[in-house]
């Protein structure tokens, strides 16, 4: 159970919050794409550590479109205050900056207007980003702990049933400018306990989410699932020993510029005392794509 209770201590944010930023900016001292940070390989490594990874626990970066703005959640060691912290490059350099308090966990759209925060959102105005705002029913009766859209405006979440503790992800179109109502993906997606944060590619041919299922290698572990030719899902892949592990990795996501996989793992135990931000190649997506 305490697991469940972290996943949804991101999702149950305040929606009273500010826009604007509540702290100075903190120049980083690093330049160059990535905050400056030198790519990994085939094997996962922490994000910029002292930077965005550090002792205590950092959930949830995602990039904008030009790769020049990052957001992601830590808990502030000194006041443990959740809060949602800011990237962004300026003049070739990045700097950091506390945005706001603990909202949901925030993906950037494939177009950079939006910032999902599960049935919350932002968008993206010529002033920085809007007030927070709810999503209409039936999204704001769900429990959402993560969404993700593609190019199309197709979302994909998990929602959260308090009595069966399952996390069934769900997906809705827009159909002739309507949003349709949400649909449960199949047992290719759907199949475990514990379905969660799902991340979709902007053109829909693979989603990525996390399960606990008997045959993975302990806890929550990192799957992909791609579109078959009839548009069905395909039977979930598993991400391999390399990226999990016998302890908690979730909510990953791929950088818009495709080369990248960032997630979350739990650092030495399950007690999710201290979560890294860990990024990886993203090759694998296409070594595992079925060549059929």
């Amino acid at each position: 159970m305490k697991r469940l209770s972290f996943s949804i201590a991101f999702f149950l944010a305040s929606a009273a919050v500010t826009a604007g930023s509540q702290a100075g900016d903190r120049v980083t001292g690093m330049s160059g794409p990535y905050v400056g940070q030198t790519p990994p390989g085939d094997t996962p490594i922490p994000f910029a550590p002292g930077i965005v990874s550090t002792d205590g626990w950092e959930y949830g970066l995602t990039f904008m479109p030009d790769m020049k703005e990052a957001y992601f959640l830590r808990n502030n060691a000194d006041t443990e205050e959740h809060e949602l912290m800011r990237l962004w490059q300026k003049g070739g350099a990045w700097h950091k900056e506390v945005m706001a308090p603990r909202l949901g966990q925030p993906v950037i759209s494939a177009d950079g207007k939006t910032m999902h925060l599960g049935r919350r959102y932002r968008e993206r105005t010529q002033d920085g980003w809007s007030d927070v705002k709810m999503l209409d029913a039936p999204f704001s009766e769900f429990l959402i702990m993560r969404m993700s859209s593609s190019a199309s405006g197709t979302l994909y979440f998990d929602t959260y049933d308090e009595n069966n503790e399952s996390f069934p992800v769900r997906f809705s179109r827009m159909i002739d400018g309507k949003r349709e109502t949400p649909q449960a993906l199949g047992a290719a997606i759907n199949t475990g306990v514990h379905i969660n944060h799902p991340f979709i590619a902007p053109d829909e041919s693979y989603l990525i989410f996390d399960v606990k299922r008997d045959s993975g290698y302990g806890n929550s572990d990192i799957y992909i699932s791609y579109r078959q030719k009839d548009g069905s899902w395909g039977g979930a892949i598993n991400l391999g020993d390399k990226i999990n592990t016998p302890v908690w990795e979730a909510a990953a996501g791929v950088t818009p510029d495709g080369k990248y996989l960032f997630f979350n793992r739990n650092v030495g135990s399950d007690n999710f005392e201290n979560v890294d931000i860990f990024w990886v190649s993203a090759g694998f997506i296409e070594d595992l794509r079925p060549k059929n």
